[in-house]
């Protein structure tokens, strides 16, 4: 019987939410349509000034970055805005302006606030590999906690950084 449950309701499963990490990935799909637009990018992405409505935190390499926000029990679906700059290893997370004393001192992390400018799809169909949504902006503007995001770099960078020894 066509999806039925195990409790005879008829209902299908509810499919489990994408991960983090899997919204990241640079998967054949993603690759297809980044080829597909081509040169054609800069007519779907715009440069966007940091520092106004919000900081980017710049975290490298990609990594870390997600396994902090697995770490904070962020939900993919609240529409935070997060982007992968698949080229560079780097992943931004968008959070509330003059938060950077936040993230002095974290290995692979850097604040792009007021003077920066940080490269956007203006959709989330026209992601490229150096501006790909990760997490899909939703109609109002989701932050990302400052304070818990440092928290978790600081607590997940250590390891990162670790000489492997045999």
């Amino acid at each position: 019987m066509p999806n039925s449950s195990a409790g005879g309701t008829g209902q299908g499963r509810k499919r489990a939410p994408r991960t983090w990490h899997d919204l990241a990935a640079a998967t054949d799909q993603k690759r297809d349509r980044w080829i597909q637009t081509g040169s054609r990018v800069m007519n779907h992405t715009e440069f966007v000034a940091c520092g106004i409505e919000w900081d980017a935190i710049a975290v490298q390499p990609i990594q870390l970055g997600l396994d902090a926000l697995v770490a904070m029990q962020l939900g993919t679906r609240r529409g935070y805005r997060i982007l992968a700059d698949h080229l560079r290893d780097e992943l931004y997370v968008i959070v509330p302006v003059d938060h950077a004393d936040h993230f002095t001192g974290l290995p692979g992390v850097r604040v792009l606030s007021r003077g920066h400018q940080l490269l956007m799809p203006r959709t989330p169909e026209h992601t490229s590999q150096v501006a790909d949504w990760v997490g899909t902006p939703g109609e109002t503007l989701a932050l990302v906690d400052p304070r818990r995001l440092a928290e978790r770099l600081q607590d997940l960078a250590p390891a990162l950084y670790e000489p492997v020894t045999p």
